[in-house]
């Protein structure tokens, strides 16, 4: 018995242990944010959030609704009493990240890691300013990987479900792992114990790249939001998946509208491509589509059918 007490008093000791010390060498790479906008001949506070390092010159990376609207501007705190200006270089609202720079040199970058090599049950950091709390931590494990987002006609692909407490506040905050590696940027609460947060992946590091040279992702835009689902058993002897994508719905004056596509279709590929998911859709819709026509292959009512479509180009007000 007593033996069985202090195996768990060592187990919880090494948990401590790890937590402390991610906790520790994180800490002064994540910033509170307080977004302010012009109102009435001054700047008054619209919103808040936080902020992960990216280089000591002053780049931060953060959720693009922290920084929505006319919140493009306002202060950066850190653990260290620091505060600094920052404004925003670009967001990106379909992967819900953003980047900022803060007037500040002398920074701790973050450590970047790869949520690609997550596993479910594997414990993570929650850290940021949930309330206005800076400097807060919690943790706890990965509880699901590949959920979705769906928000205004936009969904949010590939999402690390964690039950590290996530509060306001957190939002643009780091996940991360034991080794104090940020593996995703926290982005919602999707419930009671329930967090959701942007990978760091190939994907995310192209796009938080492609914010910094230039501001913006250009993407091409059907105008619908769909989910994944099963492809119907009698269409699987003709295509070599077994998913697809199941328009939930139709944005109205979008390409997908005019092309003639509806709620319940059934999408299974783009221009001859498989698609098996709204992340395959997502990556299929590149800049160089933009009003360029392109193939949607789809099933309605148990017949496959095809039509052109001739995507617009993603506007901010689309994806928010």
């Amino acid at each position: 018995m007593l033996e069985d007490a202090a195996l768990e008093s060592a187990a919880l000791d090494a948990y401590s242990q790890l937590v402390v010390a991610a906790a520790d060498i994180l800490a002064p790479s994540v910033a509170n944010l307080q977004v302010k906008a012009a109102r009435g001949g001054g700047r008054v506070r619209v919103g808040g959030g936080s902020a992960v390092v990216l280089t000591d010159d002053g780049l931060l990376v953060t959720n693009a609704h922290v920084v929505a609207g006319s919140g493009r501007s306002g202060t950066a705190s850190f653990t260290d009493g620091g505060d600094y200006g920052f404004r925003l270089i670009g967001r990106d609202p379909l992967s819900d990240l953003a980047v900022v720079r803060c007037d500040a040199t002398g920074l701790v970058p973050a450590r970047l890691g790869d949520a690609a090599s997550l596993r479910v049950g594997q414990l993570v950091l929650a850290i940021g300013n949930p309330h206005g709390f800076a400097g807060s931590v919690t943790a706890g494990v990965v509880s699901a990987l590949g959920r979705s987002l769906a928000a205004r006609g936009r969904l949010i692909e590939n999402l690390v479900q964690t039950d590290a407490a996530l509060n306001p506040g957190n939002s643009g905050g780091a996940l991360a792992d034991s080794q104090a590696r940020v593996v995703g940027i926290n982005t919602a609460v999707a419930g009671v114990g329930l967090g959701l947060a942007v990978p760091i992946n190939e994907t995310t590091k192209r796009i938080v790249a492609t914010l910094i040279a230039e501001g913006r992702v250009r993407r091409a835009y059907l105008g619908i939001a769909g989910g994944p689902r099963p492809l119907p058993p009698n269409l699987r002897e003709r295509y070599e998946q077994r998913s697809c994508v199941e328009v939930v719905d139709v944005i109205q004056g979008s390409a997908a509208e005019r092309a003639g596509l509806r709620r319940g279709d059934l999408i299974v590929s783009i221009d001859g491509q498989p698609v098996q998911s709204a992340g395959d859709l997502q990556r299929l819709l590149t800049a160089e589509r933009i009003g360029n026509e392109l193939a949607v292959e789809f099933a309605r009512d148990g017949a496959v059918a095809s039509l052109a479509a001739r995507p617009d180009e993603l506007r901010d007000e689309d994806a928010a």
